[in-house]
């Protein structure tokens, strides 16, 4: 047990951070969870009291009279809901060196960049200990109900992790994403042994300054420890994929590697080449064996659990906008079960998976009420009729309530309390609420909440795209092919506005299949406000725009070029006006176009 869980059970008042966390006892971490989650309204107040205490000095707080009070009722009277940019002030002064309590009682002294973004640019988020500690946490409640169902032994896993660079702030302050805040801390390392998740892959391949590299390492150091590998992980599904979809290209070159023992000339960052030449070693059984399975393989189905045969699941973030990954991931896959990874975010953690055996479609996650306070805007739809004509109107809002408050499926917008120095939080991302596990909520990610395309009164969120895309996609399906990936665009410029949606295909497609796909997703769009306004013509047809092959990778390297890292990367779904490089790329990688005539010329 780890003393942050014993502070809540057994009121310790000691520092937060242990000096060494024992072993992980699935059973025990179960026995934790179900106590925790019997009287989760009493551990919510516990947590908030606890979080107001550290932070009592906090500027932030005082601004707004807390004075020192820890109960629910002031602190919901004093502290007002928040969006990011009302503590960015507090972040700023933070990064510009001020060491005074802003957020926190404690300096802070690491910052996270968002994986979300504002206008294309990251933003700056608190990063401290107990955000680390709460990350473990959910880890460790995830990894045993996992393993009740998945049991694993003594192994490795294949990761597909990356670092990103760091950037020291004017303050002195280290800014990096948060998934390498965590990787660059012991404790992190130690976490990730108890639960058997020790990365195949050196430091030196997780922190190379080249993705690309890291990538052809992480697969050819996978290969080396095949046997010994039990999970396969990436952060996000489109990170896997990814992966999997680069071994099609490079797998003879890894074969070649491993029957040598002499790592590829592609790889040239010293610090990789030295850390990956030290465990490649002449191999040709273990070449002859790869290469043999490769070319037995259909069309690449199943070649994780045939080059890794000891795998017992595929890992990783697979709700919201890395859906559209699933069905490839489930062809390299095979016959292996896609579990999806907790549910978080930069901001903080918010639930375990604990029903490890559901498929990504319908996860849930398990609220842990230890890790934070939580609240829930309930969300209503508005009746047609008393729709505004504002593409901000998109829900009533009601005032939050409380975690055991919410009710089954009734749907709501997250707001967090960390221990990261975030108060009342908007996370902005829309659950449903599936049921309870004890008292606490079991939550189904549906979207994030803010709209993707409007022009007037339509209102369309990323998953409404996602639904549209799916629906066309069954066009290709007969033609034998794939949307690599795909994202949109609202056209102003002309008169009306129009709806532009990119798609990269994985092969040549004929222009009389694409025509009927944008009618297909034209029609696929079925809220109100878009139909109306197309058949009388306010919105103008939709338009479909192919890409050359290759242009998502482009826009990943852009993304890795400011500072970002693979594990953090999604594929944005709506490309802002003002996010004028990748408008660039989709623009200079347009090879064909085609108008919809589903509601007529």
């Amino acid at each position: 047990m780890t003393q942050f869980f014993a502070w809540f059970l057994y009121g310790h008042e000691a520092k937060i951070l242990p000096v060494q966390m024992p072993i992980c006892s699935c059973e025990e971490t179960i026995n934790e969870f179900e106590t925790l989650t019997r009287d989760a309204g009493r551990v919510q107040q516990d947590t908030l009291k606890k979080i107001l205490e550290l932070n009592a000095d906090a500027e932030y707080l005082n601004h707004f009279g807390l004075n020192g009070r820890t109960d629910v009722e002031s602190y919901k009277a004093c502290i007002p809901l928040s969006v990011h940019s009302d503590v960015e002030p507090y972040i700023q002064r933070i990064a510009d060196g001020d060491t005074s309590p802003l957020l926190t009682g404690k300096p802070v002294t690491s910052l996270s960049l968002s994986s979300g973004t504002t206008h294309g640019k990251p933003k700056f988020l608190p990063f401290n200990d107990e955000l680390l500690e709460t990350t473990l946490q959910i880890f460790q409640t995830s990894y045993a109900f996992r393993n009740r169902e998945y049991p694993i032994g003594k192994g490795k896993a294949l990761q597909f992790i990356y670092g990103s660079k760091q950037v020291v702030t004017e303050g002195g302050i280290l800014a990096t994403t948060a998934t390498t805040n965590l990787y660059r801390r012991p404790r992190y390392k130690e976490g990730m042994k108890d639960i058997q998740s020790q990365c195949c892959s050196p430091d030196e391949v997780v922190f190379g300054p080249d993705f690309h590299q890291s990538l052809y390492c992480h697969l050819l150091c996978g290969l080396i420890y095949s046997d010994e590998v039990h999970q396969v992980f990436s952060t996000f599904a489109h990170s896997l994929v990814h992966a999997f979809q680069t071994f099609e290209e490079v797998w003879e070159d890894l074969c070649a590697d491993i029957r040598d023992g002499v790592l590829s000339d592609k790889v040239t960052v010293p610090s990789i080449r030295e850390a990956v030449t030290k465990i490649l070693k002449p191999n040709p059984e273990l070449a002859d064996s790869i290469q043999r399975k490769c070319m037995g393989l259909s069309n690449w189905y199943g070649v994780i659990p045939a080059l890794w045969p000891n795998a017992k699941y595929v890992y990783g973030i697979m709700t919201g906008s890395m859906e559209p990954y699933l069905k490839k991931l489930r062809h390299y896959a095979g016959h292996l079960p896609l579990i999806s990874a907790d549910y978080g975010a930069s901001e903080g953690w918010v639930g375990a998976n604990i029903n490890p055996t559901l498929p990504p479609e319908q996860v849930t996650y398990a609220v842990l009420p230890q890790t934070g306070y939580f609240e829930f805007i309930p969300l209503e739809k508005p009746k047609e009729e008393e729709s505004e004509n504002s593409a901000s109107i998109h829900y009533i809002e009601s005032d939050p309530v409380g975690l055991t408050e919410v009710k089954i499926g009734k749907i709501y917008e997250v707001v967090i309390t960390t221990f990261g120095g975030l108060y009342r939080y908007r996370l902005g991302d829309i659950v449903k609420v599936a049921g309870f596990h004890n008292s606490t909520p079991e939550l189904q990610f549906i979207c994030r909440r803010s709209l993707v395309l409007s022009i007037n009164i339509d209102k369309n969120t990323e998953k409404d795209l996602q639904l549209a895309v799916e629906e066309a996609g069954k066009l290709l399906e007969a033609e034998k092919l794939e949307i690599v990936d795909f994202t949109s665009y609202v056209e102003k410029s002309s008169d009306p506005g129009h709806y532009v949606i990119f798609w990269e295909l994985s092969s040549d497609a004929s222009a009389d299949v694409l025509r009927s796909c944008a009618n297909c997703l034209d029609l696929a769009f079925v809220d109100a406000g878009y139909m109306g306004s197309r058949k009388i013509k306010t919105i103008g047809p939709l338009e479909l725009r192919i890409l050359k092959k290759g242009t998502f990778e482009e826009i990943l390297d852009h993304f890795l070029s400011l500072g970002g890292a693979v594990s953090q990367f999604k594929t944005p779904r709506f490309v802002n006006p003002l996010n004028i490089k990748v408008l660039q790329i989709l623009n200079r990688n347009t090879t064909k176009s085609y108008f919809s005539t589903a509601y007529g010329l």
